[in-house]
């Protein structure tokens, strides 16, 4: 005998005799039997006050003031449709809260579908009972499901119905979803139209110690009347909720006729712009849906934000109409750049750089819109992108033509955080492969073995020739060497591809410690003194702007605090007899020549062709001793960060033009020279 897998014992063989049925098993002792009487069947508002969180998202603060938001955006639909001008919120105390708008209000005839009971009280009772299944009613409309308004009705420990319609008065009274008068006519209301709800959360759902915030309601109210300029919102607050500071005022009236250019205005109140003016507009009756308006200004802050809206209701959670408005933004940038002929320096650029530091609005009306849950969080309305990137990028496009000083400054701002990005992600890269290979430091760095960053200093040098002189004339204990292949990438004029890509420049960044542009970590620089030391030519001054201009760009605090030098190897050595004497260049040369020597005898004169071919007694004791040698440190002159910048663009920048008039400025006979 053994257990079948439903637990009753059977022998695995035996079969049961024809005809026969056996018995179901007896419920074991404390087993709860289930069958058909298990099956529970929840009517009406049953399923909202049992599982709230399905519908208000949960029993928090949060899904508190999400009931607002359902009551405040029935009376927005009615604005938006054109039936209602104006909406008044009034938050009294014990909590009650009313929203009333002068709209055509809810029918109150009665439904034929349901003999002796009005539309209000199907609407206020029954679950996806509405008037926006179809586009019958409202062309667009935040309700689509036909839930909001009996979920707040379910989760209220009493609920208040007026509704003003042909000169009548009508009320009804509900408590915890369940009618407790029948619909009443109150009298003639000859001056008065629409609908009023108020409500008073039931603390049996949402207990006593969540109640409704003054503050956040009055930026809920306030918001909806940035999103329809046709409106007028009435805010009133009992004195008693009012805060001491008087940021929540007792009464308030809000009407924005500019719409999200207003609400922008008021969110970026004092921050620097990257560009002066908003990028502003709206665009009415987009194909069979309503509106695109959007609102957009660059900060000179790293956080940015997107505040996305669907007929009236915030969409926290982005979607379909956010990823539109990246995508226009970053295709009209990219378009500007190639008509400008900067397509290669704009090629790396990616949404995520363009929104960095933007503080957008977006706010589109569109028919039949699909949320994600009843909590509206997100639009998933594929349409919606497309709708918003091509209404977006024509007027991006004509915006950026229009201004284009404004626009290059936008254009350099995207491709600054580009840049940002891209050395994030390669010093992430460099991370991650030295923890791969274990090893914390470049393979060519000599290090040296003292482990304080005080008194000790790093040369950098150009090739491995220089490099194997320079560590045979060092001090293991103070000077490290690092070996550079040539000429460093000119980060003046590179791609932000190119830059992250470059594997010299992530062997200097990881030697230092330091990290660069905005990572840059002043107290993780492991030497004190940073020493360029190349080559007394051409070539080696060459490669000495191009790691200046590194410095500049990427680490400029390095500079500031005063780490970065240059050394002075000498270009001659001069010999008469037993002493010898080493000239900078030609015109030092000539003058120790007249009289660095006592006698008149032969003087033998040798030309260093690099760092490479001195030995290691000169080396050491030209360039390499504290003692002997001389440093220059570069530095930043006071005052004159606009013309040093200036400096370097031209020099280094990415235009060849502005060299070639550099060169004709100031280089003697650069007159003659033709461009070729």
């Amino acid at each position: 005998m053994t257990d079948d897998l439903f637990g009753g014992a059977t022998a695995l063989r035996r079969k049961s005799a024809p005809g026969k049925v056996r018995p179901a098993r007896a419920a074991a002792a404390g087993e709860t039997e289930y069958n058909a009487a298990s099956i529970e069947v929840l009517e009406g508002l049953e399923p909202v006050r049992r599982r709230p969180g399905m519908y208000i998202g949960g029993a928090d603060a949060n899904g508190l003031h999400h009931l607002f938001a359902e009551v405040i955006d029935n009376a927005m639909d009615e604005a938006v449709a054109g039936h209602a001008t104006y909406i008044e919120v009034s938050l009294e105390e014990g909590d009650w809260l009313s929203v009333a708008d002068n709209g055509r209000g809810m029918p109150v005839d009665p439904h034929p579908k349901f003999p002796g009971k009005s539309a209000l009280e199907i609407i206020m009772t029954k679950l996806h009972a509405g008037g926006k299944f179809d586009s019958g009613a409202y062309e667009t409309s935040g309700g689509l499901h036909g839930v909001g308004v009996s979920v707040v009705n379910a989760l209220s420990a009493r609920t208040e119905v007026e509704v003003a319609r042909s000169q009548t008065l009508y009320r009804q009274a509900f408590e915890r979803g369940v009618p407790v008068t029948k619909l009443e006519v109150v009298g003639k209301a000859p001056n008065r139209r629409g609908t009023r709800v108020r409500f008073k959360p039931d603390e049996q759902i949402f207990g006593k110690t969540t109640r409704f915030d003054p503050a956040r309601l009055f930026k809920m109210t306030r918001a909806k009347a940035y999103l329809f300029g046709g409106v007028e919102i009435r805010w009133r607050c009992a004195p008693t909720l009012v805060d001491a500071e008087g940021k929540i005022p007792p009464e308030a009236t809000f009407h924005f006729p500019g719409g999200l250019k207003d609400y922008l205005a008021a969110d970026i109140d004092g921050q620097e712009l990257v560009v002066d003016q908003p990028f502003t507009g709206k665009v009415e009756k987009e194909g069979k849906h309503g509106s695109v308006e959007w609102a957009i200004a660059w900060t000179a802050v790293e956080d940015g934000f997107i505040h996305s809206y669907c007929n009236t209701i915030p969409t926290p959670d982005g979607g379909a109409h956010e990823a539109g408005l990246r995508a226009a933004l970053l295709r009209g940038l990219k378009d500007h750049a190639d008509r400008i002929g900067q397509t290669k320096r704009a090629a790396a650029l990616t949404s995520e750089d363009v929104m960095n530091g933007c503080a957008a609005l977006i706010s589109v009306f569109i028919r039949e819109p699909e949320f994600q849950g009843q909590n509206k969080g997100r639009l998933q309305t594929a349409e919606a992108a497309r709708i918003v990137d091509a209404t977006v990028r024509d007027a991006f496009d004509h915006w950026l033509a229009a201004a284009p000083s404004q626009a290059a400054k936008l254009l350099d701002f995207a491709l600054d955080r580009a840049e940002e990005r891209m050395r994030r992600r390669m010093e992430k890269d460099v991370a991650r492969k030295a923890a791969t290979r274990k090893l914390r430091l470049p393979g060519k760095l000599a290090d040296c073995t003292s482990t304080s960053a005080q008194g000790s200093e790093l040369f950098i040098v150009e090739g491995d020739s220089a490099g194997g002189s320079a560590k045979q004339a060092r001090d293991r204990a103070t000077q490290a060497v690092l070996p550079l292949r040539g000429k460093i990438l000119n980060v003046a004029s590179a791609t932000r591809d190119k830059l992250a890509q470059n594997q010299q420049l992530a062997d200097l960044v990881q030697a230092l410690g330091i990290g660069s542009g905005a990572q840059y970590r002043s107290n993780d620089l492991r030497y004190d003194k940073v020493i360029i030391m190349t080559d007394a030519d051409v070539d080696g001054a060459h490669i000495a702007s191009l790691l200046i201009t590194f410095f500049y760009r990427q680490t400029r605090k390095l500079i500031e605090d005063g780490h970065l030098y240059l050394a002075a190897p000498p270009l001659y050595r001069l010999t008469q007899g037993g002493k010898s004497l080493y000239a900078r260049d030609d015109s030092h040369k000539d003058e120790l020549m007249k009289s660095g020597f006592p006698s008149r005898g032969a003087i033998e004169v040798s030309r260093f062709k690099g760092l490479g071919e001195m030995s290691m007694k000169d080396l050491r004791d030209t360039t390499m001793d504290p003692a002997k040698r001389t440093l220059l440190r570069v530095a930043l002159v006071e005052g004159e960060d606009e013309a040093t910048a200036d400096a370097v663009e031209r020099l280094m920048g990415t235009k060849p033009e502005a060299r070639f008039a550099f060169i004709q400025e100031r280089a003697p006979g650069a007159g003659e020279l033709v461009d070729i």
